[in-house]
């Protein structure tokens, strides 16, 4: 049985059903692991959704920052933008409750105990280890998953509170906990989160520091296996996986194999440039 991790689709239908035909993934067999960003920016969100449903407990997949709007504008919390046209279809699509209410139900975060790797959308907080990031997630989905799921999808949006503490309460520890586990990129020196920067971390300003590279992290051991960064690219190291290639941008959908010592990395060509998503 193959445990393979894939990086963001954002309704990359058809390079993502060409790189299941060449990793030959069998759903009776092989588990597929999916970093988030389902849906969004691509031309196909309403097929990718549905296609990902349809494979049932054959792949955990969970929720990115995109999955998380696309659910905030079904719940009428927000309005609808332009620049969101890409999700129009999916949002008028007769079976779009189904997908709301599977979509709601993934998880923000998933561990492995035997492969001992982490799955996450953006990064987890480098306080956290393993246990407590699943602890923190769960947090988030209880209110997804229930009747305050509405609200949750209102009250995440903002940069605000940017550093941790066990003493957070309310909306503003759960804003806290979506935006690190779906948003994150930078960090400053006092472990504070940053969204000033969205580009490739190289050329940060000096008081910036990719979330991953901060000395001795609680997580240290555990591989993080995480997407959301395509500036970053593909970073295939024992301990971290990066695997956002640009897919929707016309670069690469990527596939890893985790269950290897080894790590077996297989690519696509990505989403040709087809002009404005409607």
């Amino acid at each position: 049985m193959a445990v393979y991790a894939i990086g963001d689709l954002q309704g990359c239908y058809d390079p993502f059903r060409k790189l299941l035909d060449k990793i030959m993934f069998d759903p009776a067999e092989d588990t597929l692991w999916l970093t988030g960003d389902l849906v969004n920016r691509g031309p196909k969100s309403l097929k990718t959704l549905r296609f990902v449903k349809s494979l049932g407990d054959s792949v955990i997949s969970v929720l990115g920052n995109h999955d998380l709007h696309f659910l905030a504008l079904a719940a009428g919390t927000i309005r609808s933008e332009q620049r969101f046209d890409s999700l129009r279809k999916l949002l008028r699509a007769p079976d779009r409750n189904e997908l709301v209410d599977w979509l709601r139900h993934r998880p923000l975060a998933h561990y492995d105990k035997q492969l001992d790797t982490l799955l996450v959308h953006a990064g987890t907080h480098p306080q956290w280890n393993a246990k407590k990031t699943l602890a923190r997630a769960a947090e988030v989905e209880v209110e997804l998953q229930g009747d305050n799921c509405a609200a949750i999808l209102h009250k995440m949006y903002g940069n605000t509170p940017t550093q941790w503490s066990g003493g957070l309460t309310g909306y503003k520890r759960l804003r806290f906990i979506i935006n690190c586990l779906t948003r994150m990129r930078m960090l400053t020196a006092k472990l504070r989160l940053n969204f000033s920067h969205s580009g490739a971390p190289w050329p940060a300003r000096k008081n910036l520091m990719p979330w991953y590279d901060v000395e001795d992290p609680a997580w240290s051991g555990t591989r993080i296996v995480f997407g959301h960064w395509s500036a970053l690219g593909l970073v295939a190291l024992p301990n971290l996986v990066s695997l956002d290639t640009g897919c929707v941008w016309g670069r690469q959908l990527t596939a890893v194999r985790l269950d290897k010592r080894l790590l077996r990395i297989v690519q696509v060509e990505g989403q040709r440039p087809i002009g404005k998503i409607v």
